[in-house]
Parts: structure tokens; C-alpha cells; sequence
């Protein structure tokens, strides 16, 4: 249910999602899905013709998909120059960029959604994770005034008395290992502004740590004060506190009990941890134990959205995904 309530928020502004991938037939079934669905608008990156083919052999009506080949495409050239124009202080060359256009999707997906002609990106169930998010680092960047790329997994909990509905945000498990209290700042930034895009909930974020307002002493736990300093420097309008335990951030009684001066303190739905270790032990343990269900990794602090698949999905993960991509390129 709460992916279809991000395809129907995504109706509101139907934006236009590219997916590289023209070769998997899971891309392709998300594709008719998607279409079918009508949340986003969809295109697809090779030779319409095989394309077409192959979704014909497997029952696949995609009509109404808009279909680009690199090698026929009349802004080939032109994307071309706009990335030898990113990349020439790399070393790139005028025709190393346009031959990298040509035989790698990804690139090409990326300056798409670079230049306006595609609202954002879906790929990952071909692709390795290194290489989304390498090319969307180096194609798209961060957003202005955001220091680091991150990453949240959306938590729904069988219980609907915990978060927002049940609804919790958790960062960063998939990407930046042990982060600074500056990138820290950042991930807890980037990640309210995730969950207030994907919930249309106020997000009450949760610096995580081992101890809660003091109670122990540590370089850890310096780091994560430090970063709720910085995040408040940064945007002193959110609603933001730590160090919280995990229980004092989620538990109205205990975070009443140890840290009764909070506003955040029991009430969180957006929890930041302090490492990648942690981020993702806890995500796993939630999902496993807890009968969660796990929508991510999210990909956010990008200048305009990509969103990494695992390559075990399935097509209706590719369909939510591009769901909540569509989503994030409207509050973008």
C-alpha cells in the first residue's frame, strides 16, 4: 500500500523516467506497468525495433513508451559536446565522450536527465551499483550546497503506532561508511527532505548514537553531537535533536525519561545513524525481525534523481522505484 500511495502521488505531475536497461525484460514489463499505471512517463534507450521484439516474445504491449537510439538520436552530438565539457578536466576527449554515448547506456540515460530531456534515471538491474552511481556522480553531481551523495531506505512497519503510520526513514545504510559530522549534517538534511517528499509528513529527525544526551563519553559520540551543531546550523528550521538512543528517539516513555527536554525524543521518524555498520545491521534487523517492509536504497543529494536497483529485482521493483524517482524530480 505505501507504494501506491507514491504512484499516486506521482500521478499529480507525471514526470518522464529513463531506463537504460532496454535489454532485460524485467525492464521492460516495469515499463508496461508503468505505463499501464500511467504514474510516469517512460523512455527507454536502444533500437525500437529490437526492443519491440523482444517485448513482443514476451507478451509485452509498449505503446505509449518513447524509444532513443544514441546511434540515431540527432542530439547524440550535442550531448556528447555537453559531456566532454563536464569531463575534459578528467582527461576526457571530444571523442572518447561521444563513443561513450554511443555504447553505454548509463551515460547516455545520465546526460538525458542532465540536460532536461528526462526527468530522472532507474537502472541497476544489469548494471553493477558502481556503475549507477559512479556515472551518476560524475554526469549529474550533488545538489547545490549539499556536501555528500547518501542514501535512506523507507521502513514500514507492520505496527502503524511507531513513525509516521508506521513510516520511518533510515540513513545511511547503503553508501558512506563512516561519515564526518559534517556529512552526517548532510545525510540527516537530505534524508527529511526524502521523507517529507515521499510521506508528505513532517520529518522529526533522530541523531542516533549509544548514548543519549551525555550519558556516555566518546569520539563517536562527539562525532554525532557535532553533526546535530552543523545540521542546525545549516537548516535551523528542522526539527532535529541528539544524541538519542534508539529507544529514547522511538519510545515516548523513555525518550520522555531520558531526555525529557527534547522535542525530538520519542517521537522520530527519520533516524540517522552514525555509521554505514550500524545503518545497515539496523535496517536488516528491522525488516528481518520486525516483518518490515524495505523500500530503497534511495538514492538523494543528487542534483537530479537516479535510483540504484538491485540485480535480483523483480519488475515490480523496478515499477516502485521509478515511483518514488518520479516523485523526488517533483520536489527537485
Amino acid at each position: 500500500m505505501f507504494i501506491e500511495s507514491i504512484k499516486e502521488l506521482a500521478k499529480k505531475a507525471k514526470k518522464t523516467i529513463v531506463l537504460p536497461e532496454s535489454g532485460d525484460v524485467r525492464t521492460l514489463t516495469a515499463a508496461r506497468n508503468i505505463l499501464s499505471e500511467g504514474f510516469a512517463a517512460v523512455i527507454l534507450i536502444g533500437d525500437s525495433g529490437e526492443i519491440n521484439k523482444l517485448a513482443a516474445d514476451n507478451g509485452l504491449d509498449l505503446s505509449g513508451a518513447q524509444f532513443v537510439s544514441p546511434a540515431d538520436c540527432g542530439k547524440t552530438g550535442e550531448l556528447a559536446d555537453k559531456l566532454y565539457e563536464l569531463r575534459k578536466n578528467k582527461g576526457m576527449t571530444p571523442e572518447q565522450a561521444k563513443d561513450l554515448l554511443l555504447n553505454d547506456s548509463l551515460y547516455f540515460g545520465a546526460m538525458m536527465v542532465k540536460t532536461g530531456m528526462a526527468d530522472g534515471m532507474v537502472a541497476g538491474a544489469v548494471r553493477s551499483t558502481a556503475d549507477v552511481m559512479g556515472t551518476a556522480l560524475k554526469v549529474i553531481k550533488t545538489a547545490p550546497g549539499v556536501s555528500v551523495v547518501s542514501t535512506c531506505f523507507l521502513m514500514v512497519m507492520p505496527d502503524e503506532s511507531y513513525g509516521h503510520k508506521g513510516v520511518y526513514a533510515f540513513a545511511d545504510c547503503a553508501l558512506n561508511q563512516n561519515p564526518s559530522s559534517e556529512e552526517l549534517a548532510s545525510i540527516a538534511i537530505s534524508t527529511a527532505q526524502t521523507f517529507k517528499t515521499l510521506t508528505d509528513a513532517e520529518p522529526l529527525v533522530a541523531m542516533l548514537s549509544h548514548s543519549t544526551k551525555g550519558s556516555a563519553k566518546h569520539a563517536d559520540i562527539d562525532k554525532v553531537t557535532e553533526a546535530v551543531r552543523f545540521a542546525r546550523e545549516k537548516a535551523p528550521e528542522l526539527k532535529l535533536d541528539g544524541e538519542l538512543q534508539l529507544d529514547a528517539a522511538i519510545i515516548p516513555a523513555i525518550g520522555s525519561k531520558k531526555a525529557p527536554d527534547s522535542g525530538i525524543a520519542g517521537k522520530a521518524n527519520v533516524l540517522v545513524f552514525p555509521d554505514l555498520d550500524a545503518g545497515n545491521i539496523g535496517y536488516k534487523l528491522v525488516e528481518r525481525l520486525a516483518g518490515a517492509s524495505a523500500f530503497g536504497p534511495i538514492t538523494q543529494g543528487l542534483a537530479k534523481p537516479v535510483n540504484d536497483l538491485s540485480r535480483g529485482c523483480s519488475a515490480d521493483d523496478i515499477a516502485g522505484t521509478v515511483a518514488i524517482t518520479a516523485l523526488q524530480a517533483q520536489n527537485i
